[in-house]
């Protein structure tokens, strides 16, 4: 009888960034990887910022022992770095303050652009006769910057989730975002996509607010979710509480809204898949 073969779903590794600080980028990463397991998917979030807010926004100390840093730089097993968050079917690959020192000691590694794809590899793409892939969804929190943490969560991605503020200056630093995007596509990985992009602080009380939409939506088309993320003070305590929104306060406009985001992220995810 010949060997079994098992048929290992990939995961869709998505990376969450926009250069600008203050637009929300570690809010969506944390809640809409918290929501979306939520749903029953199983989800890793790779914290790559040194910031380390989603790790805390997770439930977990900054200081952790062993995190991004040393999967990165000392070739430590990302499944031994691992670690629970409030949610059952969510895992965390926490950061630290190290992950500064990484931007700097990535330039002496070779093909230093694939070091966090091939430690996501190990994990999420598992050999041949391996029954399990653990998780459906990787979502990586990137640093404010375009450096060497950057271009390896954009060359391990599929694709790119992009925040952006519903304030003035929107689209200030996209620009140069797409660049980047477009400099990978030219090098490490010819095949990443733009998954969409998320409106996020939105007061649909202002003029302003609306307008921004409107300019965003012009701009990026159809790659823009139809939920929007408002201003919300229930999203800014939850990180306090190392809790996601839809935890802190179920009720809140921001649950609400990142739960409708992560059924929307889902379909698209799913009808992407098929196609």
């Amino acid at each position: 009888m010949g060997a079994l073969c098992y048929h290992v779903p990939m995961s869709r590794i998505i990376a969450v960034m926009n250069q600008k600080g203050g637009v929300g980028k570690t809010t969506t990463v944390v809640n809409l990887a918290a929501c979306v397991a939520a749903q029953g998917k199983r989800v890793l979030a790779v914290d790559m910022d040194p910031q380390a807010n989603t790790t805390s926004g997770l439930g977990q100390s900054a200081a952790v022992g062993r995190s991004m840093y040393d999967a990165l730089i000392s070739h430590v097993p990302i499944a031994d770095i691992l670690l629970s968050t409030p949610v059952d079917t969510l895992k965390l690959a926490p950061a630290d303050i190290r992950l500064a020192a990484a931007e700097v000691e990535l330039l002496s590694i070779d093909k230093r652009e694939f070091v966090l794809k091939e430690t996501l590899n190990a994990i999420i793409r598992p050999s041949v006769g391996t029954p399990d892939n653990p998780f459906e969804y990787v979502m990586i929190d990137c640093p404010p910057s375009l450096g060497q943490l950057t271009i390896n969560a954009l060359t391990a991605a599929d694709s790119v989730l992009i925040p952006i503020q519903c304030e003035y200056y929107a689209l200030e630093g996209v620009g140069q975002l797409m660049r980047t995007i477009q400099m990978v596509r030219r090098g490490p990985n010819p095949s990443l996509d733009v998954e969409g992009v998320v409106l996020t602080m939105l007061d649909g009380r202002t003029n302003l607010g609306l307008q921004v939409v409107q300019e965003v939506k012009k701009h990026f088309k159809t790659q823009v979710y139809a939920s929007v993320i408002p201003r919300n003070i229930r999203l800014g305590e939850a990180p306090s509480h190392g809790m996601p929104v839809h935890l802190y306060d179920p009720r809140s406009v921001g649950a609400s809204a990142y739960q409708e985001l992560a059924k929307e992220f889902i379909e698209r995810a799913e009808r992407s898949a098929r196609s």
